[in-house]
């Protein structure tokens, strides 16, 4: 049985009180692709009860991403766009999810991110994610990024690390690790800078930031 939204609301508030959900569930977050980093981030997001999230990606599931990323066998073949609201609204069905089955560029960006309060990079491609970051410290000032950088192999966890690069800028990850140089993804050190991103992006809401 689905909770009513005020006793949604309630459950929410008695863990985080109510100032910081009415910031919470009135922001906006976008995520920019859905793959490991993203569907944790989104999952991360909507059990903290953000109001928003705009879902960008244009794959679809595949067999291969079940190992790290917040799918099921059933979603093989679907949209990751499709897939991920499906398992957002089991989690949390009062979020408001706005989804763009495309690919993140340079002619659509700003008209995709402008709505935003706070902007995801969750890109597997390097030229992708350095052409995101670029954009949006460039074009879009107001917005705060959170990117990732060094998430692969089976490296400490206590390398993934948050840093504030400007003000409005953060950057997770070890910095380093590289799936290419290291020759594999795992799970749990992903879901690891996922989370990193996510708690980020609720610090920022709630006015404590990185130094």
């Amino acid at each position: 049985m689905i909770p009513t939204k005020e006793a949604w609301n309630q459950a929410l508030t008695k863990r985080q009180g109510a100032a910081l959900q009415k910031k919470f569930s009135s922001a906006t977050v976008a995520i920019c692709g859905l793959g490991g980093l993203g569907s944790d981030i989104a999952i991360a997001l909507a059990r903290a009860g953000i109001g928003k999230m705009i879902l960008i990606d244009f794959d679809k599931v595949d067999l291969s991403n079940l190992h790290r990323q917040q799918y099921k066998v059933s979603q093989i073949g679907k949209y990751k766009t499709d897939a991920l609201r499906e398992n957002l609204l089991e989690i949390s069905p009062y979020v408001t999810l706005e989804t763009h089955t495309t690919r993140v560029t340079e002619e659509n960006a700003v008209r995709l991110l402008r709505s935003s309060d706070i902007i995801c990079e969750a890109l597997d491609d390097a030229e992708a994610k350095a052409m995101l970051t670029n954009l949006v410290l460039e074009t879009m000032p107001d917005k705060f990024l959170v990117a990732a950088s060094g998430m692969a192999g089976f490296g400490s966890a206590n390398r993934i690390q948050t840093r504030s690069v400007t003000k409005r800028f953060y950057l997770c990850g070890d910095g380093e690790s590289d799936v290419e140089a290291v020759g594999s993804l795992v799970s749990s050190r992903v879901m690891l800078c996922a989370a990193h991103q996510a708690h980020t992006v609720l610090r920022i809401l709630a006015g404590r930031f990185e130094t």
